[in-house]
């Protein structure tokens, strides 16, 4: 057990490379992740069943005597960030089924790996699992809504599927993992420990999946991608940043608002452009969810500089 331990932190603290180099593998072998194609919604709930594990309800329901603060949070994480991805798609000399793929993964609700990048970065950890957690819970409703508001433009949306997809895949499993927490008793914290390494391992194959499916388009439109996932992430930090300013935050506040409007649930926005549309649309997403990773560890020890006066 021990061992096993010490290999669940290392995977979850190494997801940026791990995430690498499945869509290496993805790109140069697709088949090798091309067995998932029937699968990949099972590993998405496997990632939201870990976050119900993980939860804190003890900690959530103190955060929630702010509801006012959550409450501008989460707002402000369904307007920034699919104003921006719908900017991006509209921008882009893409075809309409990736520009939606920018939509759907701006649309998503934060991600269990920001609270990590907000624990890591000395930022507000409870107000961080409060936003995700009820943007979360929010997603079914908001998510499809705004998808087909906004990528209506470019294709036809199916609300009431995405909205099934989304109940089954976040919420159910969402819900059956806080259930489960008494009943482990004793072993719970055992299951806390290897919840972030199972969410991990999915996100590294659902995004590998999109790679692979993706290969040849990669090579051809990757560049025009790629500079719009850069522009979605960086300006959504910088939107989360600024906007906490001007509620009247705290220093600790801002950092987690600036991580948790950066970072979107991208494993969600491939997982329902796979499921729902081609696997085109799925590119954005896979993208960015590494490419947030990998940054939100350097923005958010950034932040945390301009954040934290250093002491006296």
């Amino acid at each position: 057990m021990p061992f096993l331990l010490a290999a669940s932190r290392l995977v979850a603290s190494q997801l940026a490379p791990i995430t690498l180099l499945g869509a290496l593998a993805a790109y140069l072998h697709p088949p090798l992740f091309l067995v998932f194609k029937n699968s990949f919604l099972w590993f998405f709930a496997a990632t939201m069943f870990a976050m119900g594990i993980v939860l804190d309800a003890d900690e959530v329901r103190e955060t929630l005597r702010s509801p006012g603060r959550i409450g501008l949070g989460v707002m402000t994480q369904y307007l920034v960030m699919p104003t921006l991805g719908f900017t991006a798609a509209i921008i882009s000399p893409v075809s309409p089924e990736i520009a939606l793929g920018f939509i759907i993964v701006a649309c998503a609700p934060g991600a269990m790996a920001s609270n990590v990048m907000v624990y890591l970065a000395g930022g507000a950890v409870a107000f961080s699992v409060a936003l995700t957690t009820v943007a979360t819970v929010l997603s079914p409703v908001l998510t499809p809504a705004l998808v087909k508001l906004l990528g209506g433009v470019f294709l036809d949306i199916p609300f009431w599927p995405m909205m099934r997809t989304i109940l089954l895949t976040v919420v159910l499993p969402l819900g059956a993992g806080m259930l489960l927490r008494k009943p482990l008793g004793r072993y719970l914290e055992t299951a806390r420990s290897l919840a972030p390494a199972v969410a991990a391992i999915a996100i590294v194959v659902i995004c590998s999946y999109a790679v692979a499916a993706n290969q040849e388009r990669i090579a051809v439109m990757g560049g025009w991608v790629i500079v719009m996932v850069i522009l979605l992430n960086g300006l959504g930090y910088l939107a989360g940043w600024g906007l906490a300013r001007l509620y009247g935050f705290d220093a600790l506040h801002r950092l987690t608002l600036a991580i948790e409007i950066g970072m979107q649930n991208a494993g969600l926005g491939v997982a329902l452009a796979l499921r729902h549309f081609s696997p085109e649309t799925a590119l954005p997403g896979a993208l960015f969810a590494f490419w947030c990773i990998l940054t939100a560890a350097a923005a958010s020890a950034w932040l945390r500089r301009r954040a934290v006066p250093a002491p006296v």
